[in-house]
């Protein structure tokens, strides 16, 4: 008699897990969250959205007495970044909280070990290249438009510069050594690098929790990224019309290149880099304007 041996079941293979270091060039795609009440979604859609035009048209957070947003002193900088840092950390709390919105769904991992580093360094140089691609585009706009004529432009540009004096007080950033690196730290990457990013990361797991089958693919991702933009530029009304429309660009490539690495930190240190550097050379900035002007 023939023995019998049982045939084993053929192998299932087992999906590898997703690795928060896994290559930063091929990132690991996103899945689509958890079902969850639409209205969740709808809520941290609205507290999210709603965050930087309340900060931007209502003025929220601008100092009394014509004083810059951040103030002419260490001490009031501090409070001031510490309040800011408050108010936004509960609404995004808050917002997480009721979407349940997982960490991977608000690209929070960091992803590709050190490459996130030389990565923000090397979009903060690219973003102020395409900043200035991006200008010289709006003054041809200007003219072929009739707003301006080719004569008047340098005028119109430095009438309508980025008033960045309501937010930061130029004397104290070229004579107060603790003012001057506080504004390169803790506001270029704290206050604007991470605030900022976390509030478009959120904006688009917000996009996505409620529309996903429009806005979970990279390309629905980009048009979302669009959205926040123009928001994220609003969020800058008091600066001017041309910091709205700066700020806009800017919020462009900081999106993509947040869609395009699945993680928020390459574009947190290309903010921070950017704005730190622009904080640094703002004095001289200035100073060069004026005389170019008088």
């Amino acid at each position: 008699m023939e023995d019998h041996q049982p045939i084993p079941a053929p192998e299932v293979p087992q999906p590898s897990p997703v690795d928060p270091q896994s290559s930063v060039l091929e990132p690991p795609p996103l899945l689509s969250p958890t079902p969850r009440g639409r209205w969740r979604w709808w809520v941290h859609f609205l507290v999210i959205g709603f965050y930087p035009l309340l900060i931007g048209v209502a003025g929220l957070g601008k100092s009394p007495a014509g004083m810059p947003a951040l103030g002419e002193s260490s001490r009031y900088l501090l409070t001031t970044c510490a309040t800011e840092l408050a108010i936004f950390g509960s609404l995004f709390g808050l917002a997480v909280w009721i979407s349940r919105a997982p960490k991977d769904f608000l690209l929070l991992h960091w992803r590709g070990g050190f490459w996130p580093l030389p990565l923000g360094v090397g979009y903060s140089i690219l973003l102020r290249v395409a900043l200035g691609v991006f200008v010289g585009l709006l003054a041809l706009i200007l003219i072929a438009s009739g707003v301006v004529s080719l004569h008047s432009l340098q005028d119109y540009f430095m009438d309508n510069r980025p008033n960045v004096e309501a937010v930061v007080d130029v004397s104290s950033l070229r004579n107060n050594p603790v003012y001057f690196w506080l504004t390169l730290t803790l506001v270029s990457f704290v206050v604007a690098g991470l605030r900022e990013e976390l509030w478009r990361s959120a904006f688009l797991a917000g996009v996505r929790g409620l529309w996903p089958a429009r806005f979970s693919s990279r390309k629905g991702q980009l048009v979302a990224v669009v959205f926040a933009a123009v928001i994220f530029g609003l969020g800058h009304a008091p600066q001017g019309p041309i910091a709205i429309a700066l700020t806009g660009f800017l919020g462009l490539g900081l999106g993509a290149i947040m869609v395009f690495h699945k993680s928020i930190w390459p574009a947190v240190i290309a903010h921070g880099m950017f704005d730190a550097t622009s904080l640094a050379l703002l004095p001289w900035a200035l100073e060069s304007i004026k005389g170019i002007h008088n």
